[in-house]
């Protein structure tokens, strides 16, 4: 446990307390909650540790459940597969989470491509090899993968 003189001024309830704002705010992965806590309570990492694991205990906190509202919103912007795995991948979300939920959304990764392109280019052909290459980095860099434009080469 902490010693009383680091936290005279904060406790288990002080802690829960804040991991619940953050929370009610949107979903947090574990590891992400247990870093924003960490920074604002460095003094009680052992009360951090149970507070969080007690939420997940509570179903109160999901990486699941962030995971999937996370492939969720990123989708409706209009991101790649790549660039949300490395999203995930960098909240601390397990590679099997991941893939549980890209399964559990299930997203026609070609259809969303096709919306991304349209909604920055419009319908019309490209003219030449040079705006060919611009229009793929940018979809690249959105994170698609090459198989997902190789079938819009029906575009270009």
């Amino acid at each position: 446990m902490p010693e009383a003189s680091d936290t005279a001024s904060t406790s288990p309830s002080d802690i829960r307390r804040a991991a619940m704002d953050l929370l009610a705010r949107r979903e947090h992965a574990r590891a992400e909650l247990v870093q924003k806590l960490r920074r604002r309570f460095p003094s009680c990492p052992e009360w951090i540790d149970e507070a969080v694991g007690r939420l997940a205990e509570e179903n109160l906190q999901s990486d699941a459940r962030m995971a999937e509202a996370f492939v969720r919103s990123r989708v409706n912007r209009g991101q790649g597969p790549l660039k949300i795995r490395a999203e995930l991948r960098g909240k601390g979300i397990a590679d099997d989470m991941i893939d549980l939920s890209f399964d559990e959304c299930g997203v026609n990764w070609h259809s969303v491509a096709e919306r991304v392109y349209h909604k920055r280019f419009g319908h019309e052909a490209p003219s030449d090899a040079k705006e060919r290459a611009k229009r793929l980095r940018f979809l690249q860099g959105r994170g698609f993968t090459f198989d997902q434009l190789d079938h819009l080469d029906h575009l270009f």
